[in-house]
């Protein structure tokens, strides 16, 4: 099996390198090949005003100044040569991507990429801050990825689906369960923009959240990813409302086609 690995904390990240020996459980053909510098919520941008630069650090190893999307066109399309993966893993993030974070999130953007080649993709991420303390347990999607991969592979799923796997923030010994989960939304979640002003008195932003734990119903990521569960959660690109679109087709039926006011 050939693998592409890809994220969006870029090429030096711990993640990816948690990642690569992840896939190095899988399969002797691991390619990486990801942005040159942190793309965090990039989302699913694609680099079409400037031109990318691809720098090569080792063997099966490519650094691309673009996004993860871009680094997953480059990897199938050109840098892997006629041998195109056999799975696309992305990650692993530093941080979750639950919730609402995955329509921003450029771990998820590289297996929605690799999944719209037509490449079986899985995003990885890996929950923080929970504990009360900066330490990131790195070690707990390393035990429980691979497992988790051999596992679905066999099985398979639907070439416009991708999986989503979170890991809570806990060491390895401390997770309760495996868990097939759905999107929640959170219900407190404030965003949150500083203004500041720097030494020669031009002003600057940063934005952030202020996060708040809410009280999510069962079988949603969320609430997986609070109470020390594993969050496998499979996404698509379907974003139609079906009822919605229903009452619209019924409301648009006989509006006349008038042209201006």
């Amino acid at each position: 099996m050939r693998i592409l690995c890809t994220n969006d904390d870029g090429i030096h990240a711990e993640g990816i390198a948690v990642l690569e020996r992840v896939a190095k459980t899988l399969s002797d053909d691991v390619w990486i090949v990801a942005p040159d510098r942190e793309q965090s919520g990039a989302s699913r941008a694609l680099t079409l005003s400037h031109p990318i630069r691809v720098r090569q650090d080792g063997p099966k190893r490519f650094a691309v100044s673009g996004t993860p999307t871009d680094a997953v066109l480059l990897g199938v399309l050109e840098l892997m040569g006629d041998n195109r993966p056999d799975l696309v893993l992305s990650g692993v993030n530093n941080g979750q991507n639950i919730s609402e974070d995955v329509s921003l999130s450029g771990t998820v953007a590289g297996a929605m990429q690799g999944m719209q080649l037509g490449i079986p993709s899985i995003a990885l991420s890996q929950s923080r801050g929970f504990r009360g303390h900066a330490d990131i347990p790195w070690e707990t999607a390393e035990a429980f990825a691979p497992g988790i991969i051999k596992a679905l592979l066999p099985r398979g799923w639907p070439s416009d689906v991708i999986i989503n796997i979170n890991f809570p923030d806990a060491a390895p010994e401390d997770v309760t369960k495996i868990e097939a989960t759905r999107l929640g939304r959170r219900d407190e979640r404030l965003a949150h923009v500083e203004k500041r002003t720097d030494l020669r008195g031009h002003v600057y932003y940063w934005v952030g959240y202020y996060g708040m734990k809410s009280n999510p119903p069962e079988g949603t990521d969320l609430r997986a990813i609070y109470e020390g569960r594993i969050s496998v959660t499979p996404l698509h690109l379907e974003m139609t409302h079906e009822s919605e679109r229903a009452i619209l087709e019924k409301a648009l039926l006989d509006l006349p086609l008038n042209r201006g006011a």
